[in-house]
């Protein structure tokens, strides 16, 4: 489709409540290499009414825009934060039409989509269907597609689908064990944060100065959604997340993993609705719910510095599914390699990282106490003589979206 070796790329990568943007230039020559760093960078938060609109502007020359919108849709902001990317001081292009290609992560493709694809209008209503399985994240991300389709009239759209790396999941791992209609119904495990641990996964090589991804690898996404990843040979078969994001580790106001029998208890005797069953586990558990203080780490650990007892509980229960998560992946895997951190939590918390790291000693796993306390940033923590190696890397999802729009269209 497209000849030339040059494209500007734009990257929507859209959330419940936030909207951020990238501008990359990819040529040959910096396809394979690792991340670049974007011309543009924009990103919009949302109040809970999307009322109110906070909008950041960087660029890669030192540009800056900060703006509060309120009254206008979400669609007008976009276009208003957009429209920075060729005006005023955070200008990198002349105008919006040089843009060739807007890729979009889309949180849940289903059975059906494993691949990033061209979008059209019937997969924009494939996206607007499984939106029943991701209600906080693919009908924004449907919102971003209809607005590009204003904003730069016939630009190629690509949908990039963050259950997509885990479509190799062996069908032991992915189905679960209920009545087998829910196989035929398309209740399965899809698996989540696909994107950044397939992007993990190929970078844990570059650092390590491999060709191929470590043989057996478990990637650690742990941010204000939580999940890990068992990876052979570059291949995902086994993740902790499942038919939706709400499955697996304590997460920062999900719950994750819970005996399906209270959901029972509380529909029948607790006078619990369907809808306050859903707001509970998604927004008022994890390490907000346990802690009464916060779903960020950050602040549960000031918490615990403080004396609070709940905030330290959270954090012990934090640190023990996180545990038994990693051994989980580890029999699945038959071994280790190395051990992956990343996102907000992984990246930033050299405590949480500690703790995971003590609990498997007797795999020959060492980590360097000093190099984990210096904010490494894509390096190896584990000593010289760690039969594993531990590594900390910060995922790069917008720029794999980036990658595999370029890997689509040069087809």
């Amino acid at each position: 489709m497209f000849l030339c070796c040059y494209m500007k790329i734009l990257v929507l990568n859209a959330g419940s409540s936030t909207q951020k943007s990238c501008l990359y230039e990819i040529t040959d020559d910096v396809f394979s290499t690792q991340a670049a760093q974007p011309l543009w960078f924009g990103k919009i938060n949302w109040t809970q009414d999307r009322g109110v609109a906070e909008i950041e502007v960087k660029t890669a020359t030192g540009g800056t825009l900060q703006k509060s919108i309120s009254g206008d849709s979400p669609q007008a902001h976009l276009t208003y934060m957009l429209n920075t990317l060729s005006d005023g001081a955070t200008k990198v292009i002349d105008q919006l039409s040089e843009i060739d290609v807007v890729g979009h992560r889309i949180v849940h493709g289903g059975k059906d989509y494993r691949d990033s694809v061209v979008i059209t209008e019937d997969i924009k209503k494939a996206i607007a269907r499984l939106s029943k399985l991701a209600p906080a994240h693919n009908p924004v991300a449907l919102e971003g597609i209809e607005a590009i389709e204003k904003i730069l009239k016939n630009v190629t759209q690509v949908a990039v689908f963050d259950t997509g790396f885990h479509a190799t999941l062996p069908d032991a791992a992915a189905i679960y064990p209920g009545p087998y209609e829910w196989v035929e119904q398309g209740i399965r495990r899809y698996g989540f944060h696909g994107i950044s641990h397939q992007y993990c996964s190929q970078r844990a090589a570059q650092i390590l100065g491999r060709d191929v991804p470590p043989e057996r690898l478990i990637n650690c996404h742990l941010g204000n959604g939580c999940s890990l990843a068992a990876i052979k040979n570059g291949r995902s078969i086994d993740t902790t997340m499942g038919f939706t994001p709400l499955e697996g580790l304590m997460m920062g106001s999900r719950s994750g993993s819970i005996d399906p029998g209270i959901l029972i208890y509380l529909l029948r005797y607790c006078d619990y609705s369907v809808e306050k069953l859903d707001d509970s586990l998604n927004k008022a558990s994890g390490l907000k719910g346990i802690s009464g203080v916060s779903s960020d780490m950050r602040e549960v650990r000031e918490a615990i510095a403080q004396g609070n007892s709940r905030a330290q509980l959270a954090w012990d229960i934090y640190v023990h599914r996180l545990r038994s998560g990693i051994g989980a992946m580890l029999t699945s895997l038959g071994g280790l390699d190395a051990l992956v951190f990343t996102a907000g939590v992984g990246e930033h918390s050299p405590e949480i990282r500690q703790a995971a790291c003590e609990a498997f000693g007797f795999l020959g796993l060492k980590i360097d106490l000093e190099k984990n306390q210096q904010q490494p940033v894509d390096e190896d923590i584990a000593t010289p003589d760690s039969a594993v190696r531990v590594l900390v890397i910060h995922t790069q999802e917008d720029w794999a979206i980036a990658q595999q729009c370029w890997q689509l269209l040069k087809q």
